[in-house]
C-alpha cells in the first residue's frame, strides 16, 4: 500500500517543548506516519500547507515489550515516529495559535449562553 501526502502527517506533538520550539526556532514537531522519510515529509508540508522547509529530522521511537501477567506472552506496543521541521526563513506556520483562537472562541461563546 503506497502512502499519500495526506498519510504522512498524522498531526501535531502538543507539549510545552514543542511550543517552545515553534516559538524560538521555527520548528515544527510533528507525528508521522512509520514508513515516511524526511523527502516525504517535506513534501508533504510544501503541498499541504505552503510552506518552505529548510530542513527535517526524524525520530524513532521503538515499542516496548511488555509481559502479560501471570503468563510467558509477550506483546510490543507500536512504533512512533516524530519529525522535528526547520521551516525556512520567511515562512510561519503557527499551529498553536490557531488552536488558542479557536479555543477562545469556544470559551466566549460558553461565557455568553
Amino acid at each position: 500500500m503506497a502512502i499519500t501526502i495526506y498519510d504522512v502527517i498524522q498531526g501535531p506533538v502538543v507539549s510545552d517543548k514543542a511550543y517552545k520550539l515553534s516559538k524560538k526556532f521555527n520548528q515544527l514537531r510533528l507525528k508521522v506516519h512509520p514508513q515516511a522519510n524526511k523527502t516525504m515529509v517535506a513534501q508533504a508540508l510544501k503541498e499541504l500547507f505552503n510552506v518552505e522547509v529548510d530542513k527535517v529530522a526524524i525520530l524513532v521511537r521503538k515499542g516496548k515489550t511488555k509481559r502479560i501477567r501471570n503468563t510467558n506472552q509477550k506483546t510490543v506496543t507500536n512504533l512512533r515516529k516524530h519529525a522535528i521541521v526547520t521551516l525556512a526563513e520567511g515562512s510561519n506556520l503557527n499551529l498553536f495559535e490557531q488552536s488558542q483562537v479557536e479555543n477562545t472562541t469556544q470559551e466566549q461563546a460558553a461565557k455568553k449562553a
